[in-house]
């Protein structure tokens, strides 16, 4: 039955040594092309004498008689003709050649030519190739190709599938085909970003093809890039894929007798390049600066993800364990096939959690706090005149005066990353990495603001205290809270870089101790009570309690920003609220105010260490069980 033209996609992953064609009909339903019976197409093509190239079971057959006119691989960018047993033909002609096979049969089961076509490219492939792999689609006769790098589509394909990667997760593909290629990706707003991949062409399954002849025919020298092996290689290979069910199985070669495989001599065959693939595993991740325990999984693909020993060695390198799951040699079509559409990624606004209503505390509670303290500083002191030469002020409080710019630095902090991360949730930018982006911008505006804010309180209290000069309200309001905007600026720095969105989202992450604002807030409103309040004889000893209890409120403020384990806070709390509460006086308060203000800035500098450039690695899910993906049929490769 033929699908309806114009509605189809095709995807083709055309490989080192196969390449897979995926067709994808209007009601989703894909369909593997088969080739000559099997559902690949040896990427091996043969020169004929008048130039002309044949693909698949013809090209093996004729290679057999004329192994010079085989070229075993012929996706490998080059800028002239290649002469190929004395024939000279267009380069772009032997790598057209399977894209064409594979768009022909499209065609054939589709009933017509199929326009969206996507072709699968390594993820280390930059521009030139790219470009290069253009060129061959149209000399092809496809239609402009949409080119989706084979570990995102990889990727595609399993959330496609029903695995749970969730928004920020870290996971690692190893494409082991011909070569082997290792991605650590991460899962984004628009869809899943590279994050480091190395490739090795020599640790790939053509290697132990190699080797394999190699000891197959005595240890001769066996050139990869020589025509003869080439015919050999393809019966190596199917021995490769047979010995998966099978102790030891018969290899033909040509001109030459029959000889014995078996699982011991794949085996050593093997040992030498999946220590290979297991090295570049460990360096892919070490070069995306995560670690293990970052990872929500690593997934192999490619014609050799089954080789014996793959698992061992790759846990014995990095601790992770891989997992074959059934029919991955088309998990790259099938995820190219898909990608753009929503059953391939869902992606969307879930991206960014929106922040919840519980955050907008975060917000008006130093708010509150910062108005209540600016607002008890300016009422309780009072202006003299000391006989009618200058104006002098007696009760201000200067280290509430400080709090109160700190607070309102704060709550401009706070209101900047709510902000920014709502903005993130409800407006995505695809290309953007997280929300970290627009919470930067927050966070720097917040600053802004927030200084302005504390250099108003400073301008304010200078006209309304006229005995007072604008110079030391300006020290008292924006040097203290200056290590708190120092470390609010190295966090936005941070946070435009980031690709680790924490857990819970930048507000979570970011949302101020308000407990520890209410404590010491309430602390300095009765200091200044204690420090302003009428005496009389019976209320003088209270009022002086009052005091104790409001420093000793202070510090209890200071260790709540300062730690968080319970333990910790009895632990500090003992020295330093009995401190504070000693020095509480007139002449003291200021004092007070700095050390609440670098007690906010250690606590800034605490989430910038502990959260964010050395954040703890959380034990990964199921007892760091790793989906993986592998086996190819015969032949199969990158």
């Amino acid at each position: 039955m033929s699908m309806r033209a114009g509605e189809t996609r095709l995807a083709i992953d055309c490989g080192t040594t196969s390449t897979k064609a995926l067709l994808v009909g209007p009601d989703g339903t894909s369909t593997p092309l088969s080739f000559d019976g099997v559902p690949y197409l040896p990427s091996a093509v043969y020169v004929c004498d008048d130039g002309e190239v044949w693909t698949g079971q013809q090209a093996r057959h004729a290679g057999v008689a004329a192994p010079s006119r085989l070229i075993p691989s012929p996706r490998r960018p080059v800028d002239d003709d290649v002469t190929v047993g004395g024939t000279a033909v267009n380069a772009l002609d032997v790598a057209a050649a399977p894209l064409r096979r594979a768009a022909a049969e499209a065609e054939r089961v589709a009933g017509a030519p199929v326009r969206d076509v996507r072709l699968v490219v390594p993820a280390g492939w930059g521009p030139r190739r790219r470009t290069w792999l253009r060129q061959v689609a149209h000399r092809a006769g496809l239609p402009q190709p949409r080119l989706v790098e084979a570990p995102v589509a990889v990727a595609e394909h399993l959330l496609a599938t029903g695995v749970q990667l969730p928004v920020g997760a870290f996971i690692v593909v190893c494409d082991i085909g011909g070569g082997v290629e290792v991605t650590v990706l991460r899962r984004g707003l628009s869809g899943f970003e590279v994050l480091a991949t190395l490739a090795d062409s020599a640790a790939g399954g053509a290697a132990v093809d190699r080797r394999l002849v190699g000891a197959l025919l005595g240890d001769v020298n066996v050139a990869g890039g020589d025509a003869v092996t080439g015919v050999m290689m393809e019966s190596v290979r199917a021995a490769k894929e047979a010995l998966g069910a099978h102790p030891a199985v018969t290899v033909p070669l040509p001109d030459r007798p029959p000889v014995i495989a078996n699982s011991a001599m794949l085996a050593d065959a093997a040992r030498v390049v999946l220590q290979r693939v297991a090295q570049l595993t460990q360096e892919a991740v070490a070069a995306s600066e995560l670690t293990v325990g970052d990872l929500a999984g690593l997934y192999c693909v490619g014609g050799s993800a089954h080789l014996p020993d793959l698992g061992k060695a790759i846990a014995e390198q990095i601790g992770i364990t891989p997992t074959v799951l059934a029919e991955p040699q088309l998990a790259a079509a099938r995820g190219a096939a898909g990608a753009g559409t929503s059953e391939a990624g869902g992606l969307g606004v879930e991206e960014v959690p929106v922040p919840p209503v519980r955050r907008a505390v975060a917000i008006a509670v130093p708010g509150f706090a910062s108005l209540a303290l600016i607002w008890q500083c300016f009422m309780t002191a009072e202006q003299r005149n000391t006989i009618g030469v200058y104006l002098w002020v007696a009760n201000l409080n200067w280290g509430e005066f400080t709090m109160a710019a700190v607070f309102a630095l704060l709550a401009c902090l706070a209101a900047g990353t709510v902000l920014g991360s709502l903005i993130a949730a409800r407006s995505p930018t695809p290309g953007t990495r997280t929300e970290g982006g627009k919470v930067s911008v927050g966070i720097l505006a917040a600053v802004s603001l927030g200084a302005a804010i504390a250099g108003l309180y400073a301008v304010i209290a200078s006209q309304y205290f006229v005995g007072e000069t604008l110079g030391r309200f300006l020290s008292w309001a924006l040097w203290p809270i200056t290590p708190i905007i120092g470390m609010a600026v190295a966090m936005a720095v941070v946070a435009a870089r980031q690709w680790r969105a924490p857990h819970g989202g930048w507000s979570a992450l970011l949302a101020a101790p308000t407990g520890s604002i209410v404590t010491a807030t309430l602390g300095m409103l009765v200091v200044q009570y204690a420090l302003t309040a009428r005496r009389s004889q019976d209320t003088a000893l209270l009022i002086d309690v009052a005091g104790r209890v409001g420093g000793l409120l202070i510090g209890v403020g200071v260790v709540m920003a300062l730690v968080q384990p319970l333990m910790f806070r009895l632990i500090l709390s003992a020295p330093l609220v009995v401190i504070s509460a000693a020095i509480v006086g007139p002449y003291s308060t200021g004092i007070l105010g700095v050390i609440y203000a670098l007690a906010v800035a250690v606590w800034w500098a605490a989430r910038l260490w502990t959260r964010i450039l050395r954040p703890t690695q959380p034990a990964p899910p199921g007892e760091a069980r790793v989906l993986v993906t592998g086996v190819r049929p015969p032949g199969g490769g990158g």
